[in-house]
């Protein structure tokens, strides 16, 4: 397959599949640069949230003018400040979030940036159970939801909520509980993904029963 041919003759480039999602083969290692793939319309949501919080904290920052010696103007001053503060690290944080994972011989490891912080997280392949596919979770109907139809759209605003606050749509079990990453990576791109992983690691990952409808219409799409 197209596959193998990266993996024989092109060990150490950088393969761009989809998107912002590229692929790096080492000698020892796997590397899978997801990148940032925040939806148009949650980034959106995120300056509107943004902006709100500012206007909120400039009122108060306002109200505390001129600064005397109030203690009630000096707190209103302080809390608008601290308001600045964590809406811009919010923002920061949501908008600029980022994932790599890396498949060594022994390990999976998922590191997230943003840019306060990278946190690194290393799972043995010996202790990782079978990887599953969530995408858009299944929920209940919405209790107004029409019968036949969305009317009033509350079932697209709870999904919109759903996609604003899920951890990632790829997980596994590890020592007894969940582990989810690849945000807003979805039914294609999820499929590539743990093709070129389990041409990397073989036998090591394991794949939950969904893979295999999942990556047989991946197969048959590529073959057209």
């Amino acid at each position: 397959m197209l596959y193998d041919f990266f993996v024989i003759y092109l060990p150490f480039r950088h393969i761009e599949v989809h998107k912002d999602i590229t692929y790096h083969w080492g000698e020892e290692h796997l590397r899978i640069t997801l990148g940032n793939r925040i939806q148009p319309r949650i980034r959106i949501l995120f300056w509107a949230e943004l902006l709100a919080t500012i206007l909120l904290a400039t009122v108060f920052l306002l109200r505390s003018l001129p600064f005397t010696l109030s203690v009630v103007n000096w707190i209103s001053g302080m809390g608008a400040v601290l308001l600045y503060v964590l809406a811009v690290h919010r923002f920061m944080s949501r908008i600029f979030f980022r994932e790599e994972i890396v498949l060594s011989r022994y390990a999976l490891t998922i590191v997230q940036y943003t840019p306060f912080r990278k946190h690194r997280r290393r799972y043995d392949w010996r202790s990782i159970g079978p990887l599953h596919y969530a995408g858009k979770e299944q929920k209940t109907d919405h209790p107004l939801k029409g019968r036949h139809y969305d009317y009033f759209g509350f079932e697209t605003h709870e999904h919109f909520i759903q996609s604003l606050y899920h951890d990632g749509n790829l997980f596994f079990n590890y020592a007894g509980y969940p582990v989810r990453f690849a945000r807003n990576v979805y039914s294609w791109d999820a499929e590539e993904m743990v093709h070129m992983m389990k041409i990397f690691a073989g036998n090591a990952l394991r794949l939950g029963p969904e893979w295999d409808s999942m990556l047989q219409e991946h197969e048959m799409g590529d073959t057209q």
